[in-house]
């Protein structure tokens, strides 16, 4: 199955380096933005994006195929959405 899965990250955020190593040791194919690395309206963009899924606007902030929402690293719902 074709999963859809996108994460907006920090590029220094220790939870979201262990959820960017996770889904590369699982081999899962997935979007990630870095949101601190961005600038002007791309940031702001990408902002309002991520407040929609996750109001409280911390980081990882994790879409599965538009419309399961999984906030940090928790691994056991990541594998549990994926069926891994």
């Amino acid at each position: 199955m074709n999963r859809k899965i996108k994460m907006f990250a920090l590029s220094t955020c220790s939870h979201c380096k262990a959820t960017k190593k996770f889904l590369n040791e699982y081999n899962v194919d997935y979007e990630c933005t870095d949101v601190d690395l961005l600038d002007g309206e791309d940031k702001d963009a990408i902002l309002d994006e991520v407040k929609r899924y996750n109001p409280r606007m911390t980081f990882p902030t994790i879409i599965i195929d538009g419309d399961h929402v999984i906030i940090g690293f928790q691994e056991d719902k990541i594998k549990e959405a994926l069926g891994i």
